[in-house]
C-alpha cells in the first residue's frame, strides 16, 4: 500500500512516515500543497494523508483538485478540530476527519478503514495478506511464517520484510531501504542496511533449502522465488 502524506511541518510529517513505514506502507512525503498536487498528479496512491493548513496553496484546495484528478482516498490530519471545519472538511470531499493530536493507532485504523472501503473484498484480502513462494506475512497481527514455521522478527525486521514483499521481483538500493525503513538519507560509511538484511536472512532463508532474499550486487536486494 502507497501512501502520500502531505504535512508542511518537518518534525510531524517525519513521524508520520516513520510510523506507518513500521506499519508496513510505503509512504511519500510532500511539504506544501503544491508539491502534493505534483506528487499526486504522476503517481499513484491508494490514500493520502492531507494536512489543511499549508502554505501557498492550503489543504481544501489541494483536496478540490484532487477530487478533479483522480478518485483516491483522502484522510484530513488537521489542527482545525471546531465542528464547522470539520463539516467543512467532510463536505469539500474528504473521506475521513481527524483532528491533532491524535493517537497514532487510531490513526492507522481509520486508514485501514478507508483502504477496506475504496478496494472492496479483494484489496482487503490482499492488504492483511502478502504471499511469495511459502512465506506469507499477516500484515495486522505483524506475524510472518514460512512452510508454516513461525519467524521471531523485530519489528525493524518485519518493517523491512514488508517494504521488499509489497516490491517483491524488484531490486531496492541501500538508499531506498534506507529512506523507507529508517526514515534517513543513506550514508556510505553506514553499514545498517547490510546489518539488517543479513539478520532478515538468517532467519528467513538459512533454515530453510530455497532463498528468496538475493543480492543484486552493484544494486541491491530483491525478494523473489527464484526457479
Amino acid at each position: 500500500m502507497k501512501l502520500l502524506v502531505v504535512e508542511d511541518e518537518v518534525k510531524a510529517a517525519a513521524y508520520l512516515r516513520k510510523g506507518l513505514t513500521e506499519e508496513g506502507y510505503q509512504v511519500e512525503v510532500a511539504h506544501s500543497g503544491v508539491d502534493g498536487l505534483h506528487m499526486a498528479s504522476v503517481n499513484e496512491y491508494d490514500l493520502v494523508i492531507l494536512d489543511w493548513m499549508l502554505p501557498g496553496v492550503d489543504g481544501m484546495a489541494v483536496l478540490s483538485a484532487l477530487r478533479h484528478m483522480r478518485s483516491v482516498p483522502v484522510l484530513m490530519l488537521t489542527a482545525r478540530g471546531q465542528i464547522e471545519d470539520r463539516v467543512r472538511g467532510l463536505q469539500g470531499g474528504a473521506d475521513d476527519y481527524l483532528v491533532k493530536p491524535f493517537a497514532f493507532s487510531e490513526l492507522v485504523a481509520r486508514i485501514q478503514v478507508l483502504l477496506r472501503r475504496s478496494s472492496g473484498p479483494r484489496m482487503e484480502a490482499e492488504a492483511l495478506s502478502l504471499r511469495v513462494a511459502d512465506l506469507e506475512v499477516d500484515t495486522v497481527r505483524r506475524r510472518a511464517t514460512r512452510a508454516g514455521r513461525r519467524l521471531e522478527l523485530t519489528p525493524k525486521e518485519f518493517s523491512l520484510l514488508i517494504l521488499l514483499l509489497q516490491r517483491q521481483g524488484h531490486v531496492l538500493s541501500r538508499t531506498e531501504i534506507a529512506a523507507q525503513v529508517w526514515d534517513m538519507n543513506f550514508d556510505s560509511e553506514t553499514n545498517v542496511v547490510e546489518v539488517a538484511i543479513r539478520r532478515l536472512r538468517s532467519k528467513l532463508d538459512q533454515p530453510f533449502d530455497k532463498p528468496l532474499l538475493h543480492t543484486v550486487r552493484g544494486m541491491g536486494y530483491v525478494l523473489e522465488d527464484r526457479p
